[in-house]
């Protein structure tokens, strides 16, 4: 999703050397919410049966070396923020606040699932202000980060109710464990009905080109069948939910290239 808004944000091919320090800042920042994740809620995987194999409740990775990856991840972000913009270097530790926040969030609110949407929302605007350098035309640099966040809070949604029975034992809250799983995708339904609303809002707003519109109704079509198979988790939150993502870049880089 990053990259859909950097061709967002230009009409012009952004310089080779540019696309490949925001690849390394993305996976520099992805790096580090996953890790940072881990190591935050260790002792909850460990007592998960779903997540009891996972490399540091395993015992596979010390949590010496889940701290070391986390450094380099770090190095990695900074560093690429940095020789991308000083504007990108000064907000880069904004993402990383709600990273370090939202994995806490599952012990107090089940508006937890927010926080998931917000740290994926950071990876387009971050692409946005890779390319602006500022926050010059902001109102059209936001629309796509709050597409994610609908989107990503909705699937997260989805991939909570594998934790449903785990959740509501150890007292975390989800919407699974606190409203049931029926509420809970009725809930993940509306989010991703707003989500394709903002998408819209971006078409007619950004895009305004015939060549996006199949991409437009095959993201909304696709968020659609996500919900109707909600119950496989699996397929919903693995394989359709990837295919999203990949109908809204293109949809973008069509419209981009087009113009």
């Amino acid at each position: 999703m990053i990259y859909s808004a950097v061709f967002l944000a230009t009409h012009e091919k952004p310089a080779n050397t540019l696309l490949l320090l925001i690849l390394l800042a993305a996976v520099g920042a992805r790096s580090s919410a996953m890790t940072l994740n881990r190591i935050i809620d260790r002792e909850i995987d460990k007592r998960n049966p779903r997540t009891a194999k996972r490399e540091l409740p395993s015992g596979k990775l010390s949590l010496v070396q889940g701290y070391g990856i986390l450094v380099g991840a770090l190095a990695l972000y900074f560093v690429s923020a940095k020789l991308i913009s000083d504007f990108c270097f000064y907000l880069a530790p904004i993402p990383l606040i709600i990273f370090v926040v939202y994995p806490y969030l599952k012990r107090f609110t089940p508006l937890a699932h927010f926080g998931v949407g917000l740290g994926m929302s950071m990876a387009p605007l971050g692409g946005w202000f890779a390319v602006v350098g500022s926050f010059h035309n902001l109102g059209t640099g936001i629309i796509l980060p709050l597409f994610v966040l609908f989107w990503g809070t909705g699937f997260d949604i989805i991939y909570s109710t594998l934790d449903e029975n785990f959740d509501r034992a150890e007292d975390l809250y989800s919407f699974p464990s606190r409203f049931g799983r029926k509420r809970a995708l009725q809930i993940s339904g509306i989010l991703h009905l707003l989500a394709f609303i903002v998408l819209v809002i971006l078409f007619f707003h950004s895009l305004k080109a015939f060549v996006a519109v199949p991409f437009l109704l095959l993201s909304g079509a696709l968020l659609y069948l996500e919900q109707k198979k909600a119950e496989d988790v699996e397929l919903a939150f693995f394989k359709i939910n990837i295919l999203v993502g990949f109908s809204v870049f293109f949809m973008v880089i069509l419209t981009n290239t087009f113009a």
